[in-house]
């Protein structure tokens, strides 16, 4: 389906995400199956690219499906990629699957989020985690980097709030970086604000690999993290949701948990 819109927007939009994967015409050229002429004339509005080779501009760019589709409305075509909503049928079995997954975590944190890092479900050691919190932390939305580095949320008993906040901030720097969208950039503003000064880097400090380390009823705990995604979505709001799986980065850490929420 063809819907009317002006070329000037797909060429701005193939420039703007060609400059921001630091990625030459020529070299886009190459992985498109096109020639670099071909990527100047779009870029130049000279030629009107069918949806096929917009797809194929916007997969060799590894732009996120819900740019895809805005790059293809750009052109005038139908998206590519359906947005099912996550309470939706066609999600049923993802939501059961989350579940699961997030369940057989248990003793440790874990949870999954949206795109904005919105809540979409935790499991049981997560919430007793988060127990006294702010309700309006956890009224839905819930913002997951918002409630660690919110003073009325988990900064009080977050031990190395310096670092761990930095590592928050900077984590999300680079997916803005990525994948650019107004209420990235206005989150990471809010955020900056409430947090201290960039401390100096210790050994503590190891950038990728910064543990939380967090003040609980069982004592105090040391966390690690890591990321899940659905690498093979052609869904956009399977894409977008992402699983942050929190480990015990010691032998005290990990039995103060089992005591926190016994399975």
């Amino acid at each position: 389906m063809l819907i009317s819109t002006s070329p000037s927007q797909l060429s701005a939009g193939l420039r703007l995400w060609r400059t921001r994967r630091r990625v030459s015409q020529l070299e886009l050229a190459v992985r498109a199956g096109t020639t670099q002429r071909h990527v100047s004339f779009i870029e130049s509005g000279r030629s009107i690219p069918g949806r096929e080779m917009v797809i194929r501009l916007a997969e060799s760019l590894q732009l996120p499906l819900r740019d895809r589709n805005a790059l293809l409305l750009a052109g005038g075509y139908a998206p590519a990629y359906d947005e099912t909503p996550y309470d939706g049928a066609g999600l049923g079995a993802v939501r059961t699957a989350l579940t699961e997954i997030l369940e057989g975590h248990r003793p440790y944190p874990a949870v999954a989020v949206d795109r904005r890092g919105d809540l979409v479900l935790a499991n049981r050691t997560f919430h007793v985690l988060t127990a006294g919190i702010s309700d309006g932390l956890l009224s839905p939305p819930t913002n997951i980097p918002r409630l660690l580095l919110h003073p009325d949320g988990l900064a009080p008993r977050i031990l190395n709030f310096p670092e761990w906040s930095w590592h928050v901030i900077d984590a999300l720097t680079r997916e803005a970086v990525q994948n650019p969208a107004p209420e990235s950039d206005a989150l990471i503003e809010e955020l900056t604000g409430l947090i201290p000064p960039r401390p100096d880097l210790t050994p503590g400090h190891l950038g990728f690999a910064v543990p939380l380390h967090l003040r609980s009823a069982q004592g105090d705990l040391r966390l690690i993290t890591t990321l899940t995604r659905f690498g093979t979505a052609v869904d956009v709001t399977l894409s977008e949701l992402r699983m942050e799986a929190f480990l015990p980065a010691d032998p005290s850490t990990a039995a103060a948990l089992r005591r926190l929420d016994p399975v």
